[in-house]
């Protein structure tokens, strides 16, 4: 059994239900949206972020109706996210099949982002909670600011840790933490078991991304997908940070004339992922990631022990340990 079959495997029945409010939701009579939605759904990925929802809910008792429809919810505002990133940085693919501005147009990735974020605030009233409503509508605010940051960033002569992390807070970290916070409310527990799964998804999420940025300076043949893509795009992430931090001055501004100039060619774009291993970035990134880890699993000591204890706890492991 794998882990994320491990991390399953105590909501299975729940997973099954969610799964039928997930096809439910993206029911349409428009022939154009219902190609689109069907194809979304054959490319889901591992559905992490309902899974961290109902194992939450679990965990503080038991899942109901507005469980479901704060998973569904929330689900579908990280989809239309995924939709509306791609069309802004130009992405053609996604999980290893044509993203959907690639496969139709920049057009109909929008409207159909547009419509599942708005089918995502639907679900959100039919949670019955005003407080699950409430932090649905905040993340998406903040995904687009996490996106502006990131472009306002992209213009920057020198990248901070701390501007690196405000970004991954907002696109990030904090759709984590809503998705295992929700899980706490929709179970009717009280706010300190509600913070405490805040900041578990919350420094879960951390784990997350920052794993996503290391995979950027990997060989592609070690995990089976493109890398380099985020220097392509000239998003300085914290392998680069921390070496630009620690390299001379001759070096260090080779790379950052590189990326000012967008000259990404295939040598300059392993030059700077070598220059970053070389510097301990790589190495920096991993340490940083597995002190949010631990920190991550101390949040859940207020709770007792369980399957679905374990289940959440095996989601940081996940997050740290992927190799794709």
């Amino acid at each position: 059994m794998t882990l994320i079959d491990s991390i399953r495997q105590p909501i299975t029945e729940d997973l099954k239900v969610f799964k039928k409010y997930f096809a439910q939701a993206l029911k349409t009579d428009n022939p154009l949206l219902a190609d689109v939605n069907e194809y979304i759904v054959e490319a889901s990925g591992k559905k992490l972020r309902p899974i961290l929802t109902l194992l939450s809910a679990r965990l503080c008792g038991n899942i109901n109706d507005s469980a479901h429809y704060a998973a569904l919810a929330l689900e579908l505002l990280h989809n239309a996210s995924l939709i509306h990133d791609d069309v802004v940085d130009d992405t053609h693919q996604r999980r290893g099949r044509s993203s959907i501005n690639a496969r139709w147009t920049n057009k109909v990735a929008v409207l159909s982002g547009d419509y599942m974020l708005s089918n995502s605030l639907i679900c959100g009233t039919k949670t019955g909670s005003l407080n699950i409503l409430k932090s649905i509508a905040n993340i998406g605010m903040e995904l687009s600011d996490g996106e502006l940051l990131q472009l306002t960033n992209m213009q920057k002569t020198e990248i901070s840790e701390a501007d690196y992390f405000k970004v991954i807070q907002k696109k990030t970290a904090l759709l984590f933490a809503t998705c295992a916070e929700v899980g706490a409310i929709s179970a009717g527990v009280d706010s300190e078991k509600q913070q405490h799964l805040f900041r578990f998804g919350e420094l879960l999420g951390l784990c997350f991304q920052i794993k996503d940025d290391i995979f950027d300076y990997y060989n592609d043949i070690e995990i089976g997908k493109p890398t380099g893509n985020d220097l392509q795009d000239g998003k300085v992430t914290l392998p680069l940070i921390y070496a630009l931090q620690n390299s001379n001055d001759e070096v260090k501004n080779n790379v950052v004339g590189i990326i000012h100039a967008k000259d990404f060619t295939s040598s300059n774009i392993d030059y700077i992922m070598q220059f970053a291993r070389n510097l301990g970035g790589v190495e920096y990134a991993k340490n940083k990631m597995n002190k949010f880890k631990t920190l991550a699993i101390n949040e859940l000591n207020i709770f007792e022990d369980s399957d679905y204890k374990t289940a959440l706890i095996q989601c940081v492991e996940f997050a740290a340990s992927r190799q794709y």
